[in-house]
């Protein structure tokens, strides 16, 4: 690609770089910091100087060693300092050597990292992970719940907010069209109930849960048309549509629930430890059985079972309670009489997924309580404290299949909480957990979506009349694909973005070679989130021993320009490694002026 550029890395930066390769565990900022080439050598030297004061270690693992993080509780209490030799884990029914092995215990007090601010119009997609024990993320989904319960489950998370115990570190999500991130990691108790409190997490009525006809308006339509004669085919005609739209809003409301829970374990994946993910839902709709109007809904097990593995792979131990408070059975009700199948209740099968998806990720379905404040407390104090246990897999012929896992503790009657399972995927070739990759980064580039930080990069955005672009030139027309539909007055931005070739893959050919495919893309969003332009470039990268050594100590540095309109937009620079499905993304506010 004509856009690639390698260039020598000042002497200082440099030693800063082999200063850091030589730590015992690399620090997430100095794994960000090693990815940047001449264009952002000032950039480099400041990361790599705030990564050796202030970034916590971070310890990276590769397919062939699995992690398993276990929560240890005897009646609702965490079970703390048990020893390693009472641990065992089993995959596939055989037990394997357990080569590491660490408790974490809730902290008292918890601070997020505080970093050295970046050069001017420099930017990265590094998390902002808290030290310590298990981060929480609130995810406050509309689009599957009632306006009546949002505005219930929100008025009570303002109140527990501003009250939420010293050193609680969470961010907040919610999900309406799409999942948005209202407020990032933070342990400040104002900021969340501010975030709460803002306009971004208004109860919205979800159209796909809402629209069409009620159960109760379709009934008094069916009541009425039985009393004219001669209608039994209107009937059925008026049922059969209705069956179809409640079908479509169902399998729309699957196919984005399921996309924003994929883009969370994305955004996740780089943050350190475990996540402990309170998902305040309705509902989720995939039914543990078809409904009577016939829903496909249950043909998504699949994705279900796919996304579940991608969240357990991320760390993320999933925890959803219910917006509706106490939900009764119908085999309860005073109504029914006992005689044959009680009425079967659909918030039973609603809640089967959500509950088999908190099983697989190691978490727990809280449901029928109003206390919310104190259903969350429960979800952050079980995943406050646990164990993680690391082990290589005995069994070396990664197919990808599924294997299971089971843990026990020897002495201890506790119940334990885990992962049960993971794809054993080559080493070499990470499955993309059943994600198309145009899928991939449709999803990473939308207006408003939290960033990815499976590829971690840092980039420079600058107008092309910057001084410090003074002796770079570019063709004179027009650049992106949606350039030639701009009106005038726009303007020509320049990014060069450094990437962490230590989270990219590469495959070994003849000779030694090491062979890449990465995907380079901009897109820009006017101030109402319109796509505007966008700009694609795909590389591949054929490099030999010297190449793949100079690029692994130097970084991957990379230019790209396109055309913004004026005014307030939004530029989103993404990196897509094609070989392991992973994606790397950042959104960045730009004042573009008129010129």
């Amino acid at each position: 690609m004509e856009a690639l550029e390698q260039s020598n890395i000042p002497s200082g930066v440099r030693e800063s770089m082999r200063v850091l390769r030589n730590r015992a565990c690399a620090a997430l900022g100095g794994l960000l910091s090693m990815g940047c080439a001449a264009a952002c050598g000032q950039a480099a030297a400041n990361a790599v100087s705030s990564a050796q004061d202030t970034q916590p270690p971070l310890v990276r693992t590769q397919a062939y060693t699995v992690l398993v993080d276990v929560v240890a509780t005897k009646k609702g209490n965490a079970v703390l300092d048990l020893d390693q030799k009472q641990f065992h884990i089993l995959e596939d029914g055989h037990e394997q050597a357990i080569v590491f092995f660490e408790e974490h215990k809730a902290a008292t007090r918890q601070q997020v990292v505080q970093r050295r601010a970046l050069p001017p119009h420099t930017y990265n997609n590094l998390p902002v992970e808290p030290p310590g024990s298990a981060v929480n993320v609130l995810l406050l989904d509309a689009l599957n719940t009632p306006m009546g319960d949002q505005l219930r489950v929100r008025q009570q998370m303002i109140k527990f907010l501003e009250t939420i115990p010293p050193g609680t570190t969470m961010a907040v999500f919610t999900l309406s069209s799409r999942l948005r991130m209202v407020q990032g990691f933070t342990s400040d108790a104002g900021l969340l109930a501010a975030a709460l409190k803002g306009a971004r997490t208004t109860p919205y009525k979800s159209p796909q849960l809402d629209g069409g006809v009620t159960d109760s308006g379709m009934d008094a339509i069916v009541s009425g048309l039985q009393m004219i004669p001669g209608t039994g085919a209107d009937i059925a005609g008026v049922q059969q549509f209705q069956s179809e739209v409640t079908t479509s809003q169902t399998d729309q409301r699957i196919d984005m629930t399921i996309e924003a829970l994929r883009m969370l374990a994305r955004y996740l994946s780089a943050v350190p430890g475990r996540k402990n993910l309170i998902w305040f839902s309705g509902s989720f709709p995939i039914l543990a059985f078809p409904d009577a109007r016939g829903s496909a809904a249950e043909s998504y097990g699949g994705e279900v079972r796919n996304v579940s593995e991608m969240l357990a792979a991320a760390r993320v131990a999933v925890y959803p309670m219910s917006a509706q408070g106490l939900a009764t059975s119908a085999a309860l009700d005073a109504g029914y009489g006992g005689i044959g199948p009680a009425p079967r209740d659909p918030s039973l099968n609603n809640r089967f997924t959500m509950e088999e998806i908190a099983e697989q990720t190691g978490g727990m379905a809280l449901f029928n309580n109003n206390g919310f404040a104190q259903a969350v407390v429960n979800a952050i104090d079980n995943g406050s404290s646990y164990y993680t246990i690391g082990y290589v897999p005995a069994d070396k012929n990664f197919h990808g299949q599924f294997r299971k896992l089971k843990a026990n503790v020897e002495g201890c009657d506790c119940q334990l909480s885990y992962r049960r399972g993971y794809y054993s995927d080559p080493p070499d070739k990470p499955s993309p957990v059943g994600v198309p990759p145009a899928a991939i980064m449709t999803s990473a580039t939308l207006h408003g979506a939290p960033p990815s930080t499976q590829v971690l990069f840092q980039a420079r955005v600058l107008p092309e009349s910057d001084p410090l672009l003074k002796d770079f030139h570019l063709p004179e027309q027009p650049i992106g694909a949606m350039a030639k539909t701009l009106k005038k007055p726009y303007s020509r931005y320049i990014a060069d973005i450094a990437v962490d070739p230590r989270t990219l893959s590469f495959t070994t050919g003849a000779g030694g070679a090491r062979d890449g495919n990465i995907e380079f893309t901009l897109v820009a969003y006017d101030a109402e989130g319109k796509r505007v332009n966008y700009v694609d470039r795909t590389t591949h990268l054929t490099l030999n021993a010297g190449q793949y050594g100079q690029i692994m100590a130097s970084g991957l540095p990379v230019r790209l320009a396109m055309e913004m309109p004026g005014g307030h937009d939004f530029l989103v620079i993404a990196v897509h490694d094609m070989i392991s499905a992973r994606v790397g993304s950042i959104e960045i506010p730009l004042e573009v002026p008129a010129r």
